[in-house]
């Protein structure tokens, strides 16, 4: 990074020494001030820039790449040597200086910064100091390498003004988030207009000091309620940000709260290298960027999906995004919908209601507590918050009070500590699939799990337990007995009915088991183990009327366990263009995957050659056999049609981000989206699936995927990244609003590619001419803002460079929440037949060498 900067500083220097005939020339590329410091007999005009000792950052006059007036400039700050320029922070966002007059200097009296034109108009000043009587001749301004922008007396060196006090979108390292309650001082964070507009844009993040227990905000111009809250700081992290807690030691986040301070910060710090970390707020999301292998790493985002949409499920509604989304919002136990009929509507705005009154005679005997784990904690606006007690204490505190209707650990080190309590309805509760807090929400006794307190049911539960071993243990028994016979019974069933299969693969009698694969980045993993009589007999040994379809790993078949269960059953072909490695990746990849938006691998068979993989079975197949087939397109109207889309965003968000490994998935394609009874989308095919992480190479010279799906980059240079799936998104997206395929399109007697297409239609304004047809005549009824929506989202999706394509969480937040501002999409990436052949079984292949890059790109079911 350094030698970076030093080698882009070395390449301006030598711009001083040109002729004055070039003057003019060199106004359009800034040089390096003297130094990283003004003195207070010196200013800084447009063309020179300061650069902090250690060459980290620099300041001076920039226009924005997306700018509409190339004139328009500004005084900001950026990390040096870094492309494209990533700017941290802005001095006059409004107005701008026009042209390039600007200067940067300090007051006469040395107490304030001052930006103006040549004619003396001031586009910006620094606040006053503190101390408005300051009056210094030798004041100095100094750019540091923690990118703050600092005035400081000459003559006691006490600090009069610092950028840090006055963020614009990004927080760095070392910054405060929050407040200076003895001055006043709020420290916030507000986007940009757009992407080449830094004046103030519609959303702010905000530390809100006046509740109980403070807590973060994004506001959607400063209106009630807010989008976003990250929930009450439990003493390692925000309750709603369990992603916060740093695995790193070179990170650390703390948060400070007492009479004369409430603020949030971090520290990046390592002894072996610079650690470049910024958190930036944008129309979408609140990210969290550090700087590894030459570019920006995401490094956690929010919000993540419509859990995040405050009070997405009402009061006293939870939110899980790991169920579909038609039941994304649930009622906790003692609870039910306040309107059934609203929330059959998918409308649960409306939250849940208590199924039973509370009791509070007799000092709250008459009622008990629910014990809610590994959930965000409710909006504490309205709660009290006491760090002295104890987490008994406060209980008896909450269940002595008649208007307290839960209460919950406020510091959840150790063994807890500390009391929140909340007297108002619960609003803005999700279940987090990992971390989250514990909070006890008040119910009559009747309500309870087991008819009792928790705390008065303990010595009742144990004699429950003792009473039930016995029973327990001949129960055992029996079982093992019943089980054992019915084995028996089951082999010779079965030898009957397989004397017409291959003979060539010899039968034994290998019962179903747990199969412990070991990987490189777990422990091992159990998963069931199918015989092979088993899986034939449950196929009328793999006959062609059970057969569902053939991919690129072999034929996939229906069958029937001896249960009943209906399952799938994909078996590796001889000829099979993936192999072993792909089997191996997909059984240890998909059984440590739980969403309700990826296929659920039930398990697998390994009989000599054979190998199975067995899957719960989808009803109605693959999407592919519905968008593309003009006799069943008409079947998935709009709503089905964005419900699809939501699942799968929801699925592949997942998979980037809050899966117990971060995977990309590499092939997402409409063949590989399977949909149950209800039309809800499931991730399928993990074959070419990759763990990605510290260990993970980001470049391969085997690109496999299928063709009108791959993002540039990957087909051309095997370089692969979330943006990879991203870009495949995007693709399907823009398939499922049109019903066409990517490739193979004609456009007034034109070949063309649907990304080219769709792009034509936006540039023109006539994006809902996309629109299926299927779907447009269906008497109108589709939103139009939603298809509006996913047009402007596959394109931003299918954006040729990788940065510029947003991540899943940004994704989803703008499906999810229409209100949200997308930005305008560039131009998509173009794929182009590079020339394959068809198969006799349609099946399209080709393989290309592109940058030394072995590619091999399969498309076909």
């Amino acid at each position: 990074m350094e030698a970076m900067a030093m080698a882009a500083a070395g390449a301006m220097r030598p711009l001083a020494l040109l002729p004055l005939l070039l003057f003019p020339l060199f106004l359009l590329r800034p040089t390096a001030f003297a130094s990283d410091t003004i003195l207070a007999n010196s200013s800084l005009s447009d063309g020179q820039t300061l650069v902090s000792s250690g060459d980290i950052f620099e300041l001076g006059f920039f226009t924005p790449p997306g700018s509409t007036s190339p004139a328009a400039r500004f005084l900001g700050i950026w990390y040096k040597g870094i492309s494209p320029q990533t700017v941290v922070w802005v001095a006059n966002r409004e107005p701008p200086v026009s042209g390039t007059a600007g200067n940067l200097s300090i007051t006469g009296t040395g107490g304030r910064l001052v930006l103006a034109d040549g004619s003396g108009r001031v586009f910006w000043s620094s606040a006053p100091p503190s101390n408005v009587s300051v009056r210094s001749s030798n004041s100095t301004a100094r750019l540091l390498d923690s990118g703050n922008f600092v005035l400081v007396d000459g003559g006691g060196g006490g600090l009069l003004w610092q950028s840090f006090d006055y963020p614009t979108d990004t927080l760095l390292p070392g910054m405060k988030f929050g407040w200076d309650l003895t001055t006043g001082l709020d420290r916030y964070l507000t986007t940009w207009r757009s992407a080449g507009d830094p004046s103030p844009g519609d959303y702010t993040f905000k530390i809100d000091a006046r509740g109980g227990s403070p807590e973060g905000f994004i506001w959607y111009n400063g209106s009630a309620p807010p989008v976003y809250r990250n929930g009450p700081w439990n003493g390692l992290r925000f309750s709603g940000e369990p992603e916060m807690e740093p695995t790193n030691p070179s990170f650390r986040f703390d948060f400070v709260a007492n009479r004369t301070h409430v603020y949030y910060t971090y520290t990046a710090s390592s002894s072996a290298a610079v650690i470049l970390s910024r958190f930036v707020l944008n129309q979408s999301s609140a990210q969290r960027y550090v700087w590894l292998d030459g570019g920006w790493s995401l490094y956690w985002s929010v919000p993540r999906d419509q859990c995040d949409q405050y009070a997405h499920c009402g009061a006293y509604g939870v939110c899980d995004a790991g169920t579909s989304a038609m039941m994304m919002c649930g009622c906790p136990t003692g609870f039910e919908p306040a309107s059934p009929r609203n929330w059959a509507l998918r409308d649960s705005s409306g939250g849940c209601a208590r199924s039973t009154p509370l009791n509070c005679t007799g000092g709250g005997g008459g009622d008990g507590f629910l014990r809610m784990a590994g959930v965000k904690l409710p909006d504490t606006t309205n709660a009290t918050v006491d760090a002295a007690v104890t987490v008994d204490q406060c209980r008896a505190r909450c269940l002595a009070n008649c208007s307290c209707v839960a209460y919950a650990a406020s510091d959840v080190r150790g063994d807890g500590s500390g009391c929140i309590m909340w007297s108002s309805p619960l609003v803005d509760i999700r279940r987090f699939s990992y971390g989250g807090d514990d909070l006890f929400v008040r119910l009559a006794a009747s309500d309870l799990p087991t008819n009792g307190d928790d705390s008065s049911r303990k010595n009742t539960v144990l004699a429950v337990v003792l009473s039930l071993s016995g029973c327990l243990l001949l129960a055992l028994g029996a079982f093992f007995i019943w089980n054992k016979f019915f084995k028996i019974k089951g082999r010779f069933q079965r030898t009957q009915r397989l004397t017409s299969f291959d003979s060539s693969i010899p039968l034994n009698q290998v019962q179903e088991r747990k199969l412990e694969v070991k990987t490189r980045h777990s422990t091992d993993l159990n998963i069931t183990l199918f015989d092979i009589n088993t899986i034939a007999l449950s196929t009328d040994n793999f006959a062609n009327s059970a057969k569902l379809g053939e991919g690129g790993f072999g034929p996939v078949y229906k069958g029937e366990l001896d249960g009943g269960q209906v399952v799938a059953v994909k078996r590796l072909s001889k000829f099979s263009t993936q192999g072993l490695d792909e089997f191996k990746n997909e059984v240890m990849l998909i059984a440590r995957l739980q969403h309700v938006n990826l296929v659920r691998l039930l398990g697998c068979c390994i009989h000599g050659e054979e190998r199975m993989l067995v899957y719960e079975y989808m009803d109605n197949k693959s999407l592919d056999t519905f968008i593309f087939d003009k006799a069943r397109s008409s079947e998935l109207n709009w709503s089905r049609r964005f419900n699809i889309i939501l699942g799968i965003a929801r699925g592949l968000l997942y998979l980037h981000q809050d899966s117990r490994f971060k995977v990309i998935h590499r092939d997402l394609k409409a063949g590989n989206i399977l949909l149950d009874g209800d039309m809800n989308p499931k991730i399928s095919d993990f074959g070419v699936a990759r763990i990605f992480g510290d260990d993970t190479d980001s470049h391969t010279r085997k690109v496999v995927g299928t063709y009108g799906y791959m993002s540039p980059e990957y087909a051309m240079d095997g370089v692969f990244s979330v943006k990879s799936d991203v870009f495949s998104f995007g693709v399907l997206v823009l398939e499922v609003v049109s019903g066409r395929k990517n490739r193979g399109m004609y456009s007034n007697g034109e070949q063309t590619s649907l990304l080219s297409h769709a792009w034509k239609l936006w540039r023109d304004g006539n994006a809902l001419a996309l629109l299926d047809e299927a779907v447009a005549g269906d008497g109108g009824a589709y939103s139009r803002s939603e298809v509006l929506r996913c047009v402007q989202v596959g394109l931003l999706c299918v954006q040729e460079r990788p940065e510029d394509r947003p991540h899943m969480a940004a994704v989803f937040m703008m499906l999810g929440n229409l209100s949200a501002v997308a930005p305008q999409p560039r131009h998509p990436g173009f794929c182009g037949d590079r020339g394959g052949s068809t198969s006799t079984d349609g099946e399209w292949s080709s393989t290309c060498t592109v940058n030394d890059v072995t590619v091999t790109i399969v498309e076909g079911r």
